[in-house]
């Protein structure tokens, strides 16, 4: 029975389908009517959500820049188009919700960026996996399906943040030998030796005490762990939070910071490169690099190919953009490293 019910959690819930394509370069708020003027008013709130996605920040510097960026947010419009959101109750009704979504000017969106002086949220973000552990005063069940429409908002608000999430996929076996004290207790260390990724990894586990619910959150990467709590007579008010704590937090951890950004142009040679498919696969996954502005081909000996690159951002950056993909790998090599192409 549990399988069968994660099953239609999983089929139910959209984040897979939202941020599969993540456009950092697009905002998406809602609306009253297609009229221009309600257009024109939600224009500096799309651009504002691309600023929060690209640098990972919820609150934005005060600046002239931005000031004039966001008056003149129609300039920089490349197109526009609306879509209709269904949205679910806590009592399972659905409602639908006007948006207008707005993709901008990408080489425009990326000079605010620099002039207003924000971090850079890399692009390549590794999916959190979310555990969500629910105490209603009655037992403690991982997932259930009644509040499907609390993990429904949790998605929409990290798809606004930029925010890759996932959730567990567990058959009735793995259901049957998980700890769930330890889950409850926030052990995410004993979910990474389970599968769950280690590279992003949230316990949420809710308890509600009469009208109160007192949500906890335990959050770790590779090397970083972080745990808070937030409390609201609104469950989906303080998972909403929580999701843009996670957010806050991740985009710390992965930002590229001012001081690192700028212009710079490094040579490489990568090994392994044997046959024109791996060839082909390793000059696609450079040049589709956010931190990549050029690929230049230098010359090849067999199996091997030597590139200049240029980045906007240090070769450290692009040493983690390797170490979290599976095409390249970086190996240190006395005061430089080696690369090698991943078959």
């Amino acid at each position: 029975m549990q399988k069968i019910l994660l099953i239609i959690i999983l089929l139910y819930l959209t984040a897979p389908d939202v941020l599969a394509d993540l456009d950092l370069y697009t905002g998406e708020i809602p609306v009253s009517s297609q009229g221009q003027s309600d257009r024109d008013a939600a224009l500096p709130d799309a651009l504002i959500q691309v600023l929060q996605k690209m640098s990972g920040q919820r609150e934005l510097p005060a600046s002239p820049v931005l000031e004039e960026a966001l008056s003149n947010a129609g300039r920089i419009l490349r197109s526009y188009r609306y879509t209709r959101v269904d949205l679910t109750r806590a009592d399972g009704s659905t409602t639908q919700e006007l948006r207008l979504v707005a993709k901008f000017i990408q080489p425009e969106v990326d000079r605010i960026v620099q002039q207003v002086g924000l971090p850079r949220w890399r692009q390549e973000r590794p999916a959190v996996q979310l555990w969500m552990v629910v105490d209603d005063g009655f037992n403690r069940r991982l997932m259930p399906l009644e509040y499907a429409y609390a993990w429904e908002s949790m998605e929409q608000t990290a798809s606004l943040r930029g925010l890759p999430v996932e959730w567990p996929e567990l058959d009735e076996e793995e259901m049957q030998l998980l700890d769930m004290r330890l889950v409850w207790g926030g052990f995410t260390d004993y979910l990474v030796e389970r599968g769950a990724p280690a590279d992003g990894v949230a316990i949420i586990a809710a308890r509600r005490v009469g009208p109160q619910w007192t949500v906890r959150w335990n959050l770790a990467n590779e090397s970083q762990g972080w745990s808070w709590q937030n409390m609201d007579v609104d469950l989906v008010l303080a998972l909403q939070e929580g999701i843009h704590q996670v957010a806050d937090q991740v985009a710390a951890a992965n930002a590229i910071a001012v001081s690192d950004q700028g212009i710079w142009t490094i040579e490489l040679t990568i090994g392994g490169l044997n046959g024109a498919n791996a060839y082909a696969r390793c000059i696609d996954y450079l040049q589709n690099l956010s931190l990549v502005n050029a690929v230049d081909v230098l010359g090849a000996d067999p199996g091997r190919v030597h590139f200049r690159l240029q980045l906007n951002a240090s070769q450290e950056y692009l040493i983690e953009a390797f170490r979290q993909g599976t095409v390249l790998l970086a190996t240190r090599a006395g005061s430089d490293y080696e690369y090698e192409y991943l078959p």
